[in-house]
């Protein structure tokens, strides 16, 4: 409920701060006093348009805070849980408006800042504002459905059919989706087996490629090396070679030794140590050719297998890596139209079960629909004779269309009234004029009383234009209203006020020196509350016999 307001440099307020209860509390005041005002402030708190002619003559800016105490497991709680607000599950919930006076706004929710759509949202769920020509009091049509849901206790069973709604839906999705890529298959048929018996043949590996082109670099290189290297080796064993020649040469000088082994002796073992050097040479030159071995279709196989996985790649228009990728792709298309109808089959009779399951528990609903609306039809009409509304009828419509089902099931649903007999009825906010629109609101409301209904509603001034019997009545509602929900009314009638829990006054006060007026809310204590029902009696000049017609009033309210 709505547990303190706090309005700084509004129109006329200059600072104003005022602590709520439970129950029915009432605003009343002279014409010209401000009630207005208040309520547009606690409104801008609540996500309404903003204004710069909101902000006081002389102010940079107006300011107005909401205070609510909420239990915690309330809807607006969980709001503000799935918009990662932080707010404490035990803490008071503070909605704040500041208005610029160029127009500007910012909106806070314990002190955090957020959008006025968040704001407002919030809003809503916080309270509803009735008056008799203030859109944001007519209930919307939308969400008629949702009340009527909330008064026959059918809440659970159609967010049942909500949820068999979406699982309906959901396979629905499914069966178009598998029969789109079946058709896309059938299409590509030739196309999709030719490339997955090419793609199957390949074989391609993750990192194939890779492998394959380093392993080829290595065998050119092994190609260019080896070649050098067995020219070298046939330099020094082949046919040409000088080795021979020389080793002769070498006997001869050897068998010159004794001979003359002071001339031959060094150059025949310069001559030695060269042929040792060349033998060292060919083992080196047969070992490096050992290594540098390689088998030439090797290569050739290398290349070939290489160059094939490329052409593919160009021709499937993937990387070399991804092949297997696609080859797993055409053979999920291939196994689509080979076992295709067997799974569309499986597809289309769960997405059947689904809408048949859908459909039963629409019509269940349906059912207890419009045994709810009789019942919600007697209640409300059994409340509008005393408000005047004895000629009039409450219908609540419904029209059932199985042909078109949607998420809440067959049901559309809108509040009707007839406002005379005889006269054709149709849809309330339509057919209602201000006055009669907001009597058959607060009937609904006393009806619906805790059920669909915001922990705070604030009715502004619905008993105007009718007399003192039916007065009474709309008071004794809303203080029967007042027993489920938090209720804050703008009044001129004395029946009204009488009944209130909390009676607040709202009046002017001379400021600055004269120079200009404020606006202030009184809290009454009983004293101060008879006169203010006796000023509301009689006018101006409270006489006697108005106090002692408010202590009447006020005693038998409370009997």
């Amino acid at each position: 409920m709505l547990a303190h307001l706090s309005i700084r440099d509004i129109v006329l307020i200059d600072r104003l701060d005022v602590d709520f209860s439970g129950r029915l509390s009432v605003l009343t005041g002279e014409t010209g006093a401000g009630k207005s005002i208040v309520l547009d402030s606690f409104a801008l708190a609540l996500g309404a348009r903003g204004d710069a002619g909101l902000v006081r003559d002389g102010a940079e800016q107006g300011q107005v805070a909401a205070a609510f105490d909420l239990p915690n497991k309330h809807p607006a709680r969980e709001f503000l849980r799935a918009n990662d607000l932080g707010i404490e599950e035990d803490g008071d919930v503070i909605l704040r408006r500041v208005q610029l006076a160029d127009g500007r706004t910012r909106a806070f929710i314990n002190d955090r800042p957020v959008s006025v759509q968040i704001l407002r949202e919030l809003g809503t769920r916080l309270v509803e504002i009735h008056g008799q020509h203030d859109e944001r009091a007519l209930i919307d049509p939308s969400a008629h459905r949702a009340l009527l849901d909330a008064f026959g206790g059918s809440g659970e069973s159609a967010a049942n059919v909500r949820t068999m709604w979406n699982a309906w839906r959901e396979t629905e999705t499914q069966v178009a989706e598998e029969r789109a890529r079946q058709e896309r298959a059938r299409r590509e048929e030739d196309y999709v087996r030719n490339a997955v018996d090419e793609l199957t043949k390949l074989a391609p590996k993750p990192g194939e490629e890779t492998a394959l082109a380093e392993r080829r670099a290595s065998l050119m290189r092994a190609e260019k090396v080896g070649g050098d290297l067995k020219d070298a080796h046939d330099a020094i064993t082949g046919n040409d070679s000088a080795v021979p020649q020389l080793s002769s040469a070498l006997r001869r000088l050897e068998r010159r030794q004794q001979e003359a082994a002071d001339i031959v002796g060094g150059p025949a073992k310069a001559l030695e140590a060269a042929l040792n050097s060349i033998e060292e040479a060919r083992s080196g030159l047969e070992a490096a050719m050992r290594l540098a071995d390689y088998d030439p279709q090797e290569l050739e196989r290398n290349e070939e297998r290489l160059f094939a996985l490329r052409a593919a790649g160009r021709k499937y228009n993937s990387p070399v890596d991804k092949l297997p990728e696609v080859a797993e792709r055409f053979a999920g298309d291939l196994a689509s139209i080979d076992k295709g109808e067997e799974k569309l089959k499986a597809l289309e009779a769960a997405a059947k079960k689904a809408e048949s399951d859908f459909r039963k528990a629409a019509e269940v609903l349906s059912a207890s629909r419009n045994a709810a609306a009789k019942k919600l039809d007697k209640s409300v009409n059994a409340e509008l004779p005393p408000l005047k509304l004895e000629r009039a009828e409450f219908i609540t419509e419904i029209e059932s269309n199985p042909s078109s089902p949607g998420p809440d099931g067959f049901d559309r649903v809108e509040f009707w009234v007839r406002t005379n007999p005889g006269a054709r009825p149709g849809p309330m906010m339509k057919v209602a004029s201000g006055g009669e629109l907001a009597r058959f609101l607060l009937a609904l409301k006393v009806v619906l009383a805790d059920r669909g209904s915001a922990p705070t509603l604030v009715f502004d001034e619905i008993d105007t234009g009718v007399g003192g019997a039916v007065s009474d009545a709309i008071g004794a509602r809303l203080a029967r209203l007042a027993e489920k929900v938090q209720v804050l009314t703008v009044t001129h009638a004395p029946q009204v006020a009488a009944r209130a829990a909390n009676h607040f006054m709202v009046a002017k006060d001379v400021v600055s020196g004269g120079k200009r007026v404020s606006t202030k809310i009184l809290p009454l204590d009983e004293p101060r509350r008879r006169e203010e029902v006796a000023r509301m009696l009689s006018g101006a000049d409270v006489t006697d016999e108005a106090r002692k017609a408010a202590d009447r009033l006020i005693a038998g309210a409370a009997a």
